[in-house]
């Protein structure tokens, strides 16, 4: 092979393979090109398609966080607030434990970083938990109000004792009084603490006992009939133990709630007792909210109106939230007392407030005039009951949100430090404020205790219900 063929095999050899090295360079881009995922021609766009669909994957994952709804900002709107469960729980034993994981299973795992207003929602949600009955000044007043019928120095003619007394008890008898407490029912309780208050009653009183809602059944087959359900048991008449214990055994728990129904028959059992002559007295006994598709308040409003002019107080027994709302309306609207009860005892000494005002009447018609002393009732005003009733619900209320707060960090671990700290100084300055309310309301009392009993029921209603939405 001469010179020039020998270079040019040798060019031809190396164009070759640069020829070969470059097609296996296009074969390899292929493939890698062939591996990856192929798009759809709608999403094939210099990347702009990407951006888009973040862009409505965000908005459809944003949620508007909605503001946490402020604490009470006055004891009148404290006295709003449902009850909750009010029971004392440990956090050391097995037992408490569960009942904190059933109480709270509502409350999300708080572990993670957190808004304060998310915090503040969560403080919301476990407060209601176990929220307090607390009493505001208006319940106060009514009851102050009651105690002081008879009271030379009041004006309001619906407070003075007349020549004669009669109460009336209307009593729910619907089938959810048939509900087991303590071993028995709550319309056994109910009959028991009945019988004992109308027995001590002075045996110059009339008394009366009206039933609703003990026909028929809790069926809506039944509505119609339960609805339509109320009877005067016992006219008032003085009381005879054998007869109106047979009048109120024959209740039994059945039906519907027809409340209306009841408080509007009870105006006719007193249509013949005139305010004019006869301290009336109503009480009204219900464990729930009226389901007869009626209006209650408006019932005892007219009740309250009329010219027998009696003096209305309301008792819920062991009722829920929506049911104390209720009668609350009810007790406000008339301007009575209103208190809840969860068993036979406090139930007991819930009525034994009217035996002490019967006893007083009774005083009263032996000395055949208005000189019934209430040096008790000016010298106290209930200040130390209720300021003592209030401060161990606040007392309860910290410390039973605060355990579980221990108990949800330490032992759950479903919140982070942060938010325990910032959850707990929230509950420590939350009872504070409640407590410095209470504290004012006592010093107001007090200082209104030489007063004569209208000036300072009189006082009390200008500060602390004047500017209480109606």
């Amino acid at each position: 092979m001469n010179r020039k063929r020998y270079v040019a095999f040798i060019l031809t050899l190396m164009i070759l393979l640069l020829a070969a090295a470059c097609s296996d360079k296009k074969n390899e881009n292929e493939k890698v090109v062939a591996d990856e995922p192929t798009s759809s021609d709608a999403s094939v766009d210099d990347g702009e398609g990407d951006e888009n669909s973040a862009d409505e994957e965000a908005k459809e994952n944003t949620v508007e966080e909605v503001a946490a709804d402020p604490l009470p900002q006055s004891l009148a709107e404290l006295e709003e607030l449902p009850s909750g469960y009010t029971g004392f729980i440990s956090i050391l034993d097995e037992d408490g434990q569960k009942k904190i994981d059933e109480l709270t299973a509502h409350l999300p795992d708080i572990s993670g970083e957190r808004s304060e207003n998310e915090l503040d929602h969560y403080y919301n949600g476990l407060l209601a938990v176990f929220q307090q009955d607390f009493k505001g000044p208006d319940e106060l007043i009514a009851k102050l109000k009651f105690q002081s019928i008879g009271s030379p120095d009041i004006d309001n003619p619906r407070m003075q004792f007349k020549e004669n007394m009669n109460v009336l008890v209307i009593l729910d008898g619907s089938g959810s009084m048939g509900k087991n407490i303590g071993g028995q029912t709550q319309m056994e309780a109910a009959k028991k603490a009945i019988v004992q208050f109308v027995g001590n009653l002075p045996k110059e009183a009339n008394v009366g006992l009206r039933v609703y809602g003990h026909k028929g059944t809790g069926s809506s087959a039944d509505k119609a009939m339960s609805c339509s359900s109320s009877d005067l048991l016992y006219p008032l008449q003085p009381y005879e133990k054998n007869e109106f214990k047979q009048s109120l055994d024959q209740v039994k728990p059945a039906g519907w709630t027809p409340t209306e129904l009841a408080i509007s028959e009870a105006q006719k059992d007193l249509a013949g007792f005139d305010g004019e002559n006869n301290t009336n007295i109503v009480y009204l006994v219900s464990d729930g909210i009226s389901t007869c598709d009626d209006d209650p308040v408006a019932a005892a409003k007219a009740l309250y109106d009329s010219e027998i002019t009696p003096i209305i107080n309301v008792i819920g027994f062991n009722v829920d939230n929506e049911g104390q709302r209720q009668l609350k309306e009810v007790a406000k609207a008339v301007e009575g007392t209103y208190q809840d009860v969860q068993d036979a005892a406090s139930l007991q000494k819930e009525l034994d407030q009217a035996n002490e005002v019967a006893k007083q009447w009774a005083e009263w018609k032996k000395r055949e005039s208005q000189s019934l002393s209430h040096e008790r009732i000016k010298k106290d005003l209930e200040i130390f009951v209720f300021d003592s009733q209030q401060f161990s619900k606040i007392v309860d209320e910290r410390q039973q949100v605060g355990f579980t707060l221990q108990y949800l960090y330490q032992t759950k671990k479903i919140m982070s430090s942060e938010s325990y700290d910032y959850l707990v100084e929230k509950n420590t300055e939350y009872h504070r404020w409640v407590q410095t309310q209470y504290d004012e309301l006592k010093a107001d009392l007090e200082n209104m205790n030489e007063m004569q009993y209208s000036e300072a029921i009189q006082a009390l209603e200008e500060k602390y219900l004047q500017n209480t939405p109606g």
